[in-house]
């Protein structure tokens, strides 16, 4: 996954905040429709993966007291803090190995050599050589790790049974 400038930087302010407090980043987005500026920064603990309204509201008053000082936005923005959720965008590596057995749709920004498809729905088979495994009803498929656009859990009866055990 790609940052934009603004959202490196907005990370690179926000991880150590984060780790500060004993949870980690998992992803920001910055997004300007219509209207304010919204910012969304997405944490979790490290164990359980989820993030509780009260821990959401602590990185929230933190974050905005950095974000303040450091003014890496032009005017005026809402500052957004959440649990990645259930049905989470995957972001890093280690997802792929978090989550492996789960459904997950794959967007690449690279055709497949094979057959030129771009969009992928499978079941996580991990990472390896820098490659996202993924078995498909057409096959196995390999995905170049930093050719990935967007990849998202699917969600399924598996996935909401094995996050309510956290």
């Amino acid at each position: 996954m790609n940052y934009t400038p603004l959202e490196q930087k907005i990370a690179n302010l926000a991880a150590p905040v984060i780790e500060d407090l004993g949870f980690a980043l998992h992803h920001v987005k910055v997004t300007s429709a219509s209207g304010p500026i919204i910012v969304q920064v997405m944490a979790e603990d490290k164990e359980t993966k989820n993030l509780g309204v009260d821990d959401a509201a602590k990185i929230s008053r933190a974050l905005s007291a950095v974000l303040d000082v450091e003014d890496p936005i032009n005017g005026a923005y809402r500052l957004e803090v959440s649990s990645p959720g259930i049905d989470r965008m995957l972001v890093h590596k280690s997802d792929y190995e978090s989550f492996k057995g789960f459904e997950a749709k794959i967007e690449s920004l690279v055709p497949s050599p094979e057959n030129g498809q771009k969009k992928f729905r499978g079941y996580i088979g991990g990472i390896k050589d820098e490659k996202i495994l993924l078995a498909t009803d057409q096959g196995d498929v390999e995905i170049p790790y930093n050719s990935v656009a967007k990849a998202k859990l699917l969600l399924t009866d598996e996935l909401i049974k094995a996050t309510a055990k956290h």
